[in-house]
């Protein structure tokens, strides 16, 4: 057997066995937050409630690991607007979840990226390529677009060549958003018909619109 193929054969089993690695890991992490903390806003809000003045601060480390582990963003916000109100929440679910993206960001560039370049077939390179060109809008477009898992997104653009500036700026920028609103209908919470409330609701929907047009857009071009 040539050389060349049995090092190329050995190399893609090296970034077999990484990605696996990776992949175990967060499922690992994704498992045991359900197992020990749960999937409620309410969970989020005991795990936090100890904590006194530093209930911020461990909050938003909180969202950080969680982000990480795959826990649903929404929920975190809604725990946000429980415990700090609307103002405070936002600020906290926004932080929190941006750095909590750019941690998964990370862990898939550092863990995944080279391993997903080495195994990947031409064509799914090829949409790693226009993802990565595109850069800023391809991010936005996936933190609007409605139906997409943000917390795969984080990891997915770790696989990419995207840079750090551009994804922090377009995360920042969607989840904002939507973090308000999840943050006011967890402050709401029993007062559903609120203004609050209302509005929330509303931003939802738009945002959810705004993502399928622009959607329809990306298909036609």
């Amino acid at each position: 057997m040539p050389s060349g193929t049995s090092s190329a054969r050995a190399e893609r089993r090296v970034a077999l066995a990484r990605l696996a690695a990776t992949g175990l890991a967060i499922a690992l992490a994704f498992a045991g937050v359900l197992l020990l903390l749960g999937h409620e806003a309410s969970d989020v809000r005991r795990a936090v409630d100890g904590f006194g003045a530093w209930a911020p601060v461990a909050f938003c480390v909180l969202v950080v690991a969680l982000t990480c582990a795959l826990f649903p963003f929404p929920v975190l916000a809604a725990a946000s607007g429980v415990l700090f109100g609307t103002a405070g929440g936002t600020a906290l679910s926004i932080a929190g979840g941006t750095l909590g993206a750019l941690a998964a960001f990370g862990i898939a560039r550092s863990f995944g990226a080279a391993p997903v370049a080495a195994l990947a077939p031409e064509r799914l390179r090829r949409i790693v390529d226009a993802v990565s060109e595109r850069g800023f809008a391809a991010v936005l477009l996936l933190r609007i677009a409605p139906a997409v898992p943000r917390d795969v997104v984080n990891y997915l653009c770790g696989l990419t060549t995207i840079g750090v500036r551009p994804y922090f700026a377009a995360t920042l920028i969607g989840i904002s958003p939507r973090a308000y609103a999840y943050t006011a209908l967890g402050g709401s919470f029993g007062d559903l018909g609120s203004p609050q409330a209302v509005v929330a609701v509303a931003l939802l929907g738009a945002m959810a619109l705004l993502g399928l047009v622009l959607l329809a857009r990306e298909r036609r071009r």
